[in-house]
């Protein structure tokens, strides 16, 4: 009985572990909590440039990755490039922006 017990318990601690290794983060791979501050970031970004009037024209992509901010699509000048830089820059938990916005 001791000695099915001290299996069982291994076994969790085992299991335990696995999940632990699981949710850790790598080079390509962010961790689940990583994930969910990206999309809590991402959904900011999206609302701050929604609810500006200057943008309501516009579609503007964006996608975070690590605190990173990716900002995509086109606009009609570079102050809107400008503009849509510093909103992001002022969300908090973005590291940095990455600016691919074309004006065309």
């Amino acid at each position: 009985m001791k000695k099915r017990r001290g299996v069982i318990g291994y076994l969790v601690l085992v299991m335990f572990i696995a999940a632990l290794v699981a949710c850790a983060s790598t080079a390509k791979h962010s961790s689940t909590g990583e994930y969910v501050d990206d999309s809590v970031i991402t959904t900011k970004v999206k609302t701050m440039l929604a609810t500006d009037d200057f943008f309501k024209s516009f579609r503007i992509g964006v996608e975070t990755y690590k605190g990173v901010v990716q900002l995509s699509g086109f606009v009609n000048s570079q102050a809107a490039v400008d503009k849509a830089v510093e909103i992001a820059r002022t969300v908090k938990g973005v590291a940095s922006v990455k600016n691919d916005l074309i004006v065309k």
